[in-house]
């Protein structure tokens, strides 16, 4: 193990289970006035109704740090301040150093994780509220992927509903091949507003259109193969924005509202068989436990409407059960806007009380907020539409290529380009990112695109750096491999510190699905690495045993922060 923290923790936990007669968390964190602090001792002197110096002063006698701390002492009202010493630390970095996943131990219970993640709708154009949820999904998935757990993407798009009605009317109207070509070039928004406007405007072909849906509905052949198309077309643009985007999402993860039409019905037998379907208001609902509305009454999902169809609520059922029943889910991870969260509370809540989760399987929403203009608005065009993903992409690369072409001249023009494309590309992801997910976030493109502070740029910039070393040096790397680290200095110590914490804040991340965890932890690594970097000399080291050592340091931090980088779905480019 190579999680820092995490090591001492449980070193620290055995002491304090002694101290305590029972488990007791010893409350672990970093310090400014040592290595870490574990502040423990607090509350259990409140417990034992002892004084919290004479707590810690027994847990630190008790405690096995030898062979992992230098230093140990009890400080303030009962604080343990905790010191690492540089050989566990050299230890620690010459393990990441000989391992190709940098020590990174592997879930102990692996497990197959569902990430339901973007949601486009089939006929529209991606637009900025499918970024968030695209890449905090697909970190997501990266991180799990690595960190040795099966993980079935899901991408549940729009395709079904009574908005196809027009849509196929339209495609009727245009013929299928002047659709197929306008849907191909990427023009979703104007086909699907060509089509809106024919149905506001034109009551023969709103119509049609109503015709046309009974016609999906009941499995018309021709009405089927029209929908095929409409919605194979947009699977081709939605996978020429996520490859630009570099998200990992394909065509077979693809499982949309449609994919779920044969499963309706029996899911609302089951429900009416188990007792959690009732009669209301002509409507067929559910009441999940613990909720209600503004007026004390229970909330209800809608399983089948007065009419005889069905909407969101019963698909969303649908999902739920397969994905647990047939697809083997064990966590079940939903990453929408927060606005959906009660929607999903209640799903949740429903598929619990039918036994399709509880011990064997569960599913969280993991929801986030909004990305906002400088006017701390949605961000929209100035004309209030909302932002095509496509055109933000190609902003993101367009400004990118103005600042590289500025800082890097000595590059190639091909050079130049794949460097703007993985900065531009970057940034914004990292803009995103490093955001708590919960929280909004405003767009600035300065401050995203800046090579100081935590972005992208800066931590892109600070891989690039090392491997300038390498070259300047013509070192090769892999006469680094079991190369002796002496941590002589504190910015050396400092920097191994940071390294020493990697592991651990890959799993944190993927169990609260919390990527700005790791984008914080690159940002410190960073900044601790510039430290050493500008303090103690490489290449021009006093002897070669420090060379070779601190080349194993820049080593091993280029490697992490590549591998990190690459968590994110981003790109660490070798120059800069």
């Amino acid at each position: 193990m190579t999680d820092l923290p995490q090591l001492l923790s449980e070193r620290l936990a055995r002491a304090f289970a002694d101290v305590a007669g029972e488990p007791a968390d010893p409350a672990v964190r970093r310090s400014d006035r040592a290595d870490y602090q574990a502040d423990g001792a607090l509350s259990l002197a409140k417990k034992l109704r002892r004084p919290p110096r004479e707590v810690a002063a027994e847990v630190l006698e008790r405690a096995d740090l030898d062979d992992l701390v230098a230093n140990a002492e009890v400080a303030g009202p009962g604080f343990l301040n905790l010191t690492l010493s540089d050989t566990a630390l050299s230890t620690l970095v010459g393990e990441m150093a000989a391992d190709e996943r940098l020590a990174v131990a592997q879930a102990s219970a692996p497990e197959r994780v569902l990430v339901d993640y973007s949601g486009p709708n089939v006929a529209k154009e991606m637009h900025v509220g499918h970024l968030r949820s695209s890449i905090i999904g697909d970190a997501l998935v990266r991180v799990l992927e690595h960190l040795g757990h099966d993980v079935v993407r899901q991408n549940h798009i729009g395709d079904w509903g009574t908005p196809f009605g027009m849509l196929i009317e339209h495609m009727i109207d245009l013929g299928a091949g002047e659709t197929a070509h306008e849907l191909s070039v990427g023009d979703l928004g104007a086909f699907y507003q060509d089509a809106r406007k024919a149905f506001d405007s034109d009551e023969g072909f709103a119509e049609r259109a109503r015709r046309r849906v009974v016609l999906l509905q009941s499995g018309d052949p021709e009405t089927l193969a029209l929908w095929r198309l409409l919605v194979d077309e947009s699977a081709r643009y939605f996978e020429t924005v996520y490859e630009r985007l570099g998200v990992r999402l394909r065509p077979e993860d693809l499982a949309g509202e449609s994919t779920y039409n044969d499963q309706l019905a029996p899911v609302i037998d089951e429900l009416v068989e188990l007792g959690l379907a009732t009669e209301s208001e002509g409507a067929l609902c559910a009441f999940p436990k613990g909720f209600t509305g503004r007026d004390g009454g229970p909330l209800p999902l809608i399983l089948r409407k007065s009419d005889g169809g069905f909407g969101y609520d019963t698909t969303d059922l649908a999902a739920l059960r397969y994905r647990v029943g047939d697809l083997k889910a064990r966590r079940l991870v939903y990453i929408t806007d927060l606005g959906q969260r009660l929607h999903f509370e209640m799903v949740f809540e429903v598929g619990r009380e039918a036994g399709w989760l509880g011990p064997r399987a569960h599913a969280e929403f993991q929801g986030f907020g909004v990305v906002l203009g400088t006017d701390r608005r949605r961000l929209r065009t100035r004309a209030g539409d909302s932002i095509k993903l496509i055109d933000l992409l190609d902003e993101a690369v367009r400004r990118a290529a103005l600042i590289v072409a500025e800082k890097a001249s000595h590059l190639s023009a091909e050079e130049q380009a794949d460097v703007a494309a993985a900065v531009g590309i970057g940034a914004l992801k990292y803009a995103d990112l490093s955001n708590d997910r919960i929280k909004d976030y405003v767009f600035d493109w300065d401050r995203m695109l800046s090579f100081d502070g935590n972005t992208a740029p800066y931590l892109q910039y600070a891989h690039a750096r090392i491997q300038s070393v390498f070259r300047r040096g013509a070192v090769d790397r892999a006469s680094l491999k079991g190369a002796a680290v002496r941590l002589t200095d504190p910015a050396e110590h400092a920097l191994a510190l940071r390294l020493g914490e990697f592991e651990g804040i890959l799993h944190k991340a993927a169990g609260v699905v919390e990527m700005h965890r790791i984008c914080g932890y690159l940002y410190d690594l960073a900044t601790a690495f510039t430290a050493f970097y500008e303090r103690c000399p490489v290449l021009r080291a006093d002897d070669d045993a420090t060379r070779s050592s601190r080349l194993a340091l820049c080593d091993v931090t280029a490697r992490v922060l590549a591998t990190g980088l690459s968590m994110l779905g981003i790109a660490a480019p070798t120059r800069m």
